[in-house]
Formats: structure tokens, sequence, C-alpha cells
């Protein structure tokens, strides 16, 4: 396997001590040893420390030699010693079995991971959902949404606070597993933006590349090092792409396989390599391209100019989005008063014991909420009553509802029973559900 990198610096330095016969290192071929290497002998950071620690324990390796800043990265991962290192002459101490005690950052049996509570408090610059004024409706939306990790589309004027929402929602999900912070830090170690305070990232991701943002950096690519783009980035969080609709073809279609496949490949002529990117879509974008249409008289657009903006939105990637919300400007009499609405911490609750029921439905089949269930998944768990059926059958014929999204109603239907903690679904949740495939009712 061809290697490139300055993270090979340290081990071929010491290899060569080592082979010219200057120094007896027995410990040699007991570690793996990674590290850029400066002209002055100090050891600098490099990308990657995680995945390169879980490779130690893997192969059975003493343990990891690497720069103190990477080792203190590599902190969430207990199946190894983990040693933090200035220079080269730190690293020939442990090489040589030489004390080195002040050099273990964390040893093997130091495991450092704590399930964090269910609702860790907003972010900083996130308002709260009581402190965003009206849109009960598109919250209430949000929440199904975040309870089965379902795909989002907000349509609404600039100002209705499809922004707000949309960062709020990233703080009423579930706390990460010890599996998926594991899986999203390493993500994040090889595209060289790990957890420098030490420890597994804690919080899911919330990234929000701009519309304009390239293939590459949405996919992921690089000419030497294939590097995780945006999809990869949200893996397990939340990938929130502001006006949509104004982003080119090309961005908005690629968004389809790894929204229906849960992971990105790219190949080059001489690499391929494959990230996950299991994220919750949220995206927004205006009714128009004034952005006015349904705020009384303001909006000046032709309704061909309306239809074609919508348009580039395509039947398939909108199968794969599963709540279209519609957002109104918010009434004058609610933002004068702004009276108090339920707090994220109360949504994050019903949020959390909703993803439990799934979680326990789910067991052992590799996924862990509604929206990552397959066809059989849904035949399976998604049962309905003769009366349903029938119900759902005449929706289907009504509004020309393709297969795909008649799965994804389906799936809504479910979330929707587990939020309201009803072991079998009802017409009112398939009536709600199918109240969220607006677009498709419109036939757009």
């Amino acid at each position: 396997m061809h290697k490139k990198g300055s993270g090979y610096d340290l081990p071929i330095a010491v290899g060569i001590i080592a082979a010219s016969g200057q120094m007896e290192l027995p410990l040699l071929d007991r570690f793996i040893v990674m590290g850029e290497l400066g002209l002055d002998g100090s050891v600098r950071n490099i990308p990657g420390a995680l995945p390169i620690a879980e490779m130690a324990a893997r192969i059975g390796s003493l343990g990891c030699i690497l720069p103190l800043e990477s080792a203190t990265e590599a902190c969430g991962y207990d199946g190894t010693d983990l040693y933090g290192v200035r220079n080269l002459e730190d690293v020939l101490r442990v090489l040589s079995a030489n004390p080195c005690g002040d050099l273990l950052v964390r040893g093997n049996d130091a495991g450092n991971w704590k399930e964090p509570d269910s609702y860790s408090g907003k972010r900083d610059n996130v308002m709260d959902f009581s402190e965003i004024v009206g849109q009960e409706t598109a919250k209430r939306g949000l929440e199904v949404a975040a309870a089965g990790g379902h795909n989002v589309l907000l349509i609404g004027p600039p100002g209705a606070g499809k922004s707000s929402l949309s960062r709020a929602t990233a703080d009423i999900l579930p706390p990460m597993t010890r599996e998926e912070a594991f899986q999203t830090s390493k993500i994040y170690s090889v595209a060289g933006k790990g957890f420098r305070g030490g420890g597994l990232m804690t919080r899911r991701p919330f990234r929000s590349p701009h519309y304009s943002a390239s293939v590459a950096a949405l996919l992921g690519g690089g000419s030497d090092t294939i590097l995780p783009g945006e999809v990869s980035l949200a893996h397990n969080g939340v990938l929130f792409i502001d006006e949509l609709c104004e982003a080119p073809k090309s961005v908005i279609e690629m968004l389809r396989s790894p929204m229906e496949d849960r992971k990105v490949t790219i190949s080059r002529l001489r690499s391929k390599i494959e990230y996950p990117a299991s994220f919750m879509l949220i995206a927004a974008t205006n009714p128009c391209p004034c952005g006015h249409f349904g705020d009384g008289d303001k909006c000046t657009c032709p309704p061909h100019r309306r239809n074609a903006y919508l348009s580039k939105l395509s039947g398939p990637l909108l199968d794969r989005i599963d709540l279209h919300l519609w957002l109104k400007p918010v009434n004058v009499s609610e933002l004068v008063t702004r009276t108090p609405r339920e707090s994220s911490a109360a949504v994050a609750r019903r949020v959390v014991a909703a993803r439990q029921l799934q979680a326990e439905r789910l067991k052992g089949s590799g996924i862990s909420c509604n929206a990552q269930m397959n066809s059989r998944q849904v035949q399976e768990h998604c049962r309905l009553s003769a009366q349903c059926r029938a119900f759902l059958e005449k929706v289907i014929t009504d509004y020309g509802f393709s297969a795909r999204a008649c799965d994804r109603i389906l799936k809504l239907s479910r979330t929707i029973a587990d939020l309201s903690e009803s072991p079998e679904i009802a017409i009112e949740h398939i009536s709600e559900a199918v109240g969220y495939r607006s677009l498709d009712r419109l036939g757009l």
C-alpha cells in the first residue's frame, strides 16, 4: 500500500537509528509510531490519531507513540496505552525501555467514556425552542423528525425562523451512544478537526455548509489525501443547507445517494475510499425567487417563476425528504406578546423516550431509528389494521404518492405513534404523516 504524508517522518527516523546500530531499541516492533519530525528534532501534530490508536489495539501492539496533542486527541479510545511525545529523544526513551511514565497520556485500563445526559443544554448562539416566537406547527414537525431521524424541508419567507428552528433542532436530538461518538470522532480526527480537549465528541455534529459549496467539499475529496466532506462530518448529526433552491442542480442532486445509502464512496485514479454519511438533512428554502409568496400580496413573482423555482427540487430528491413544512410569517400579536412556549429540554425528553422505544424494537438490526428502516423492516414494524390500510390506500390513490413516498409515510406514522407511546399505528398517525408530504400533494 502506497504511503504518503509527514506522519511517517518519525517511524522512518527511528527505523534508520535502529538499522544503523546507533541505538538499541528493544521495543521498536511493539509500538505504533507516528508523527511529523521537525529539523530541530521536535515532533509535530498529525491528523487521524484516533484511528491509529484503534489499529494499535486491533493488531495487539503494546501501545501508541504520538505527538502530545495527537495523543490527547486519541484519549477517547481506551484499548491501548498512549504516549505523548514532544521530541525524538522522548520517542527513543520509550522504545529503549527506559522509565517513561511521565509520557503516558492514558493507560489501557483508563476508560473515560461517560454516558451524557439526555439533554446537555443548548449550544452557544443557538435559540431555545421557547425563545422562537410562533411556528408551533413547524416545531411539532421538527420534533417528529428528531424523534425518528427523518429528513426535513422547511419552506417559508425570509425571517420566518427557518435557520433558528434548524439550529435548535440539533439540540433536541438524543445524545450519542459510545459507538456513535467513536464513529463521529474518528471522522473528525481523519479530517484534522479532532477534539483537542481529549475524549470523544458527545454532542451530535451540526454542519451548515453554504449552498455554493462544491460537490467535492460536500462529498469529500482531495488530490493527495482523500478527506471526508460535509456529509460525512455530519455523520450521526444534522446537515443543514440553507437556500437549497439557490444551489446548483448538481449539488442538489448529489445529496440523493448519501441520503439513501448513508455512506459516500470517493474514487480516484489510484485510490478509493468509503466514508459513513448517516445524517439527518434539514434543508430550507424560500417559496419563490423573491421569497414572499404566501405573505399577503408582497410576492412579485409570476406563477411560472414560482413553479420553476421549487421544481429545481426533483421528485426523487423530495421522495427522500420525509417532512415538507411550510412556515408562515410570524403573527404580529405573537411577536409583541411573546407568550412563553415549551422549552427544548421538554421536547428533548419526548424525543429521547421515542428513540429508546425504537432502539429496543430495532435491537440487533444495525440501525437505531425509524428513518433508517429498509422495506423489509417497514413491513415488519409498521403493520396496519384493516381500517388503516383502507385509509392509506385511499390517500395514495387520491394524491398519487410514489412507492418510496408510501414507505416514508409509514416510517413517519411509526415515529408519530412512538411519540404518543402507542404500540399500534392509528389513522390519526397516518393522517398527520400525510400532512407532512405537502409538496407531493401539490404535484411538485
